[in-house]
């Protein structure tokens, strides 16, 4: 990556803010429920320490929307750390004024501090300048460590940068670039992209930049209808986009133009409501009944899915091939999982809800790479440059 990365600055007795992302899940207890999020950072944070930086922590969580909410504070965030570092992180609570320029000044080399949720200033999400020189005169170094915020431009990711003079990414932001470099900029070939997920018009930006990077792309998941739309078929009750049915032939002729194998469902799990406890069947894709719902791929299209991988240098994945939260529809995207993880290729995977299902089938570990960030990976999939990342560029 083209700016400098926190291990090639001197950080030692200086205030090093870092931006992580500790936008993580909390039951109505407020107890943290998946902590993957915290742990992600950790190799950053204790970089810092190590290296005699004062380090200051900045999040957001949920969706505050410019309003002190007790329930997405950021408190429990910092009990956790403090069990994962095995040290005390005192929880300061406000992200800026007195409070936090206090909490700041009283702390020593070797220490860590959480501040409150930014996201409880609405001047945040509007990247307000003067908000965000009143984060950057808390720091030296300003780090930026949330990949997973990187395509949003608010105050604590581009407008602080503008007045601190040193500014790196963090060790999980190089990881994250590191990896999609190896995806798309540089890849061992063959390359295989494969997008699942509801919709088409949320991933066709994605499609089409990577058309001429790739050598295969697999689509699955409900977005997989409106193709089946596209080429005369009846999708019965299934999701689909009924304006995105031109899109979708553009894409297939691309395709073929390119001499890109593109490979689309042969069959398709249905079920006659969208629930858990609905009748289902698997049906060859041009005979899905009226009034049934494609809910997952199929088995044969899952064979023909493990089968297409064979061979792949690099297999890059965004998004679920069914609506795995119901048991019914699971086995589409819990068989691609199970062929990545087999597979010797590079794996490289994106996206909230692939993430979710990796957990779930406890294979995560099993990937190459499995990305912090579903939007901001997309939007790299897309061929955008991350305001986030930009900033850090910027002298």
């Amino acid at each position: 990556m083209k700016n400098r990365t926190i291990d090639q600055l001197d950080l030692s007795g200086k205030r090093v803010l870092i931006r992580v992302d500790f936008n993580v899940p909390l039951d109505k207890a407020g107890n943290i429920t998946d902590d993957t999020r915290i742990q992600a950072a950790i190799p950053t944070v204790r970089h810092a320490v190590t290296h005699g930086g004062k380090t200051i922590l900045l999040s957001h969580l949920g969706r505050p929307k410019g309003k002190k909410v007790p329930e997405m504070s950021l408190a429990p965030a910092a009990k956790r750390l403090s069990a994962l570092l095995g040290k005390e992180v005192p929880f300061v609570p406000d992200c800026v004024g007195e409070i936090a320029e206090k909490a700041v000044a009283a702390m020593r080399p070797g220490d860590v501090v959480l501040l409150e949720n930014v996201r409880f200033h609405a001047e945040e999400e509007k990247n307000d300048e003067a908000f965000g020189k009143k984060l950057a005169a808390l720091c030296d170094v300003y780090v930026n460590d949330a990949f997973a915020t990187a395509h949003r431009g608010h105050s604590s990711n581009v407008a602080i940068t503008r007045f601190v003079k040193e500014k790196a990414a963090g060790l999980l932001m190089k990881n994250e670039i590191a990896y999609f470099e190896k995806a798309l900029v540089d890849p061992a070939r063959p390359l295989v992209a494969v997008f699942g997920g509801a919709k088409i018009s949320g991933k066709i930006e994605a499609i089409n930049n990577v058309l001429g990077k790739v050598d295969k792309i697999l689509i699955g998941g409900a977005m997989a209808n409106t193709f089946f739309a596209a080429q005369g078929y009846e999708v019965g009750t299934s999701l689909y986009e009924a304006e995105m049915v031109d899109t979708a032939r553009q894409v297939l002729a691309n395709a073929a133009g390119r001499k890109v194998k593109l490979y689309l469902p042969v069959d398709v799990v249905v079920a006659d409501r969208f629930e858990a406890s609905a009748a289902t069947k698997a049906v060859p894709v041009p005979e899905i009944p009226a009034g049934w719902t494609a809910a997952d791929v199929g088995p044969a299209t899952s064979l023909l899915f493990r089968e297409a991988l064979q061979g792949a240098k690099t297999i890059v994945w965004n998004g679920p091939l069914g609506a795995f939260e119901m048991a019914p529809f699971a086995n589409g995207t819990y068989s691609m999982m199970r062929a990545l993880a087999e597979s010797d290729a590079i794996t490289i995977v994106g996206g909230g809800d692939t993430d979710t299902a990796l957990h779930k089938a406890g294979l995560f570990s099993r990937m190459s790479y499995v990305s912090t960030g579903g939007g901001a990976f997309l939007e790299l999939l897309e061929g955008k440059r991350l305001p986030g990342i930009a900033a850090l560029e910027e002298t």
